[in-house]
């Protein structure tokens, strides 16, 4: 039941109607429904002298009313997330003040990422304020942002209105700390920015959101003062004119991105107050988990029933998805999200688009950032990087936009992503290593795992100058086999794409997809690999490293990793773990089926030295299938280990 009203829509609640129609869990959460939809202004109760006298009656009443609210809230939901979810990709664009000293301060690189310059230097308020009067974005071009932004495939575009340095890159008439106000660019011209970008979006299609930034460095109402007066009550004031503003001079604005939550200043009740305020004035706007306290650091999972409709991962992206609820991950395209002069530490065109896909097929979006210089300008890495993302989305686009996440885990040869209607299934197989003949065969083959169902129609999505397209793609080969469905490519085929080239695969019906088993070896060894094992959404994740696939970032305690096996016979194995970890004291726990074996993991000369270890050994008392999970034990501190394989070897005995 600890599930948010977001996350119930067609999944929880109807299960529980079916179940259980008068459960006093249900009862309990249609309650808090009903008293919210109360509160908002939605009748929901009968009066009190037509309400029945039986108890029973009297609960069934309630009941259907606040199952009621319940659905006209989750479908206010659906429909405000519609066009979100459509889009899959967005752009992130972190520009501020910081982009005058760009990751320098007094001839020494700061440290840190360019927009936290003032707090990690730090420097003086009345310095950084001065920053202000040599702030001229001269080259500052909002058609042409938004055009790269387009081009990339992007739909959506969220921009720092104001971030904690509280100077604003919009006209407000609550400050004067802003660029219109403060700045040689607005006060010659009073030149808006954002209303500038408003403009272009509107011409271009491309939703405009806004980034807020609840912690403030330069208010002084965002404090307890020296008397112990709490003076956040003001500085909300302060935010809700600035909200209002946002939401009313700019057209449609698709999201409000909060950030700065973490603040012992802040609260939940807070959040919650100005979430109402802004839904008063645009119901259908979007935001995000971070206006409440519910946010766990980095991960961006929320923790309890927060405020918001989605979670936000920063510079990760979730193991496995997060499965029924909605979720962005905004990624940095090298390592700062403000400019910053010194960091050339570019992610290549390859890994971006991998990014892409993998959290499409995990059923998210990506949020990917751009750092504009004080010009006015995206850097021309930047750039490059969008228009190689364009490129291939001009081609597949329909194998990311309005699709949903993979019916599979991790494949050893790309990513899946689905799209389900009254006509069908179609997946897009987003193949990232190309399948080679060898020795001469005719063919190599693609297997997906599992499917049970069969193929109407498998053929390539490529691009029209190869004479190759959606309608005219090659046609490909299928069959069901016992391990799944698989595609044959011809040794003459190459492929399309030397990024990610996709097939699309048309279903007969809904995707069935059998969980597939590892099973022994010729020598009764279970192998038990980092691609076949189905991960927590706390992590691990799977990486490439030290020429081999590992289980990696395994930063937080509850995260797991877990296998099925399918043993031939009862017997008795001895668990090994191939594995490495530059920090000692920590304690592996692994669960076959009701055995727990803890051990201690050891200590390696560095995180891709690898050895073997055993915390013990376990017996199957009889043949099928069994779940092996692997997490940290109660010894846990940072990270765990890098994880390569487990084994299951089995123990023979020993004739007298």
């Amino acid at each position: 039941m600890f599930t948010s009203f977001r996350r119930l829509s067609g999944r929880g609640l109807p299960e529980l109607t079916l179940r259980e129609p008068h459960s006093p869990a249900r009862t309990r959460l249609l309650r808090v429904v009903a008293r919210a939809v109360a509160c908002a202004g939605v009748a929901t109760c009968m009066p009190a002298h037509a309400q029945p006298k039986d108890a029973t009656a009297s609960r069934d009443v309630e009941i259907e009313a606040a199952s009621s609210a319940e659905n006209a809230l989750s479908a206010a939901h659906e429909a405000r997330m519609a066009w979100w979810r459509d889009a899959r990709f967005g752009v992130f664009i972190h520009w501020g003040l910081y982009a005058l000293p760009a990751g320098t301060w007094n001839e020494k690189a700061a440290p840190g990422v360019g927009e936290w310059i003032q707090h990690t230097v730090p420097i003086p308020a009345h310095e950084y304020e001065a920053l202000a009067l040599r702030f001229n974005p001269i080259k500052y071009d909002a058609d042409a942002w938004v055009r790269a932004i387009k081009g990339a495939g992007a739909r959506y575009v969220v921009i720092t209105s104001k971030h904690h340095d509280g100077f604003c890159m919009f006209g407000s008439q609550a400050t004067k700390y802003d660029i219109v106000d403060a700045t040689p660019f607005g006060i010659a011209t009073r030149r808006d920015p954002l209303r500038e970008l408003a403009h272009a979006c509107e011409r271009h299609g491309v939703v405009l959101c806004f980034y807020y930034s609840i912690w403030d460095w330069h208010n002084p109402d965002f404090r307890r003062d020296d008397s112990g007066l709490d003076r956040v009550p003001m500085y909300m004031q302060y935010m809700k004119a600035q909200l209002r503003e946002l939401l009313t001079n700019y057209g449609n604005i698709g999201v409000l991105w909060f950030d700065g939550e973490w603040t012992p200043e802040w609260t939940e009740a807070r959040g919650k107050e100005i979430e109402a305020f802004v839904r008063e004035i645009r119901p259908d706007i979007i935001v995000n988990n971070r206006l409440g306290k519910a946010r766990q650091g980095m991960s961006g999972i929320s923790s309890y029933e927060g405020v918001g409709d989605f979670e936000t991962p920063e510079q990760e992206v979730p193991a496995t998805g997060l499965p029924g609820v909605d979720w962005e991950s905004c990624l940095t395209m090298n390592n700062t999200w403000g400019f910053r002069s010194d960091d050339h530490d570019w992610k290549s065109e390859k890994a971006l688009l991998h990014t892409l896909i993998d959290i499409a097929s995990k059923g998210g979006n990506l949020l990917l950032n751009v750092g504009p210089t004080a010009e006015g300008e995206i850097p021309a890495p930047s750039l490059e990087r969008l228009a190689a993302m364009g490129r291939w989305m001009e081609v597949n686009a329909e194998s990311i936009r309005g699709t949903t996440a993979s019916p599979f885990r991790a494949l050893r040869w790309g990513r899946v992503t689905t799209r389900a209607d009254s006509k069908g299934t179609t997946l897009y197989l987003h193949v990232f290593a190309w399948p080679k003949a060898v020795d001469g065969a005719p063919s190599s083959t693609l297997v997906l795992p599992g499917l049970r169902t069969r193929a109407v129609r498998a053929a390539l999505l490529a691009s029209p100058g190869t004479g190759l397209g959606p309608d005219l793609g090659t046609p490909l080969d299928s069959k069901l086999t016992p391990e799944g469905l698989e595609i044959t490519i011809p040794a003459t085929l190459d492929a399309p794409d030397p990024v990610a080239s996709v097939i699309k695969l048309e279903l007969e019906g809904l995707a069935v997809v059998e969980e597939m088993a590892v099973r022994p070896t010729q020598d009764g060894l279970l192998l038990l690999g980092p691609l076949d094992a189905t991960l927590s959404p706390f992590g691990p994740k799977v990486e490439e490293r030290a020429g081999g696939v590992n289980l990696g970032h395994w930063t937080n305690q509850a995260a797991s990793a877990s296998w099925t096996i399918r043993a031939d016979k009862p017997g008795t194995f001895r668990v090994e773990l191939l594995g490495s970890s530059q920090r000692s004291g920590h304690e592996v726990l692994v669960e076959v089926h009701d055995q727990r074996l803890t051990g201690p993991v050891p200590r390696t000369d560095s995180w891709d030295s690898y050895v073997v270890f055993s915390p013990g050994k376990v017996t199957l008392t009889q043949p099928g299938a069994v779940t092996v999970r692997v997490s940290a034990g109660s010894l846990f501190s940072k990270a765990l280990m890098n994880l390569r394989q487990v084994r299951l070897v089995p123990i023979r005995e020993r004739l007298p």
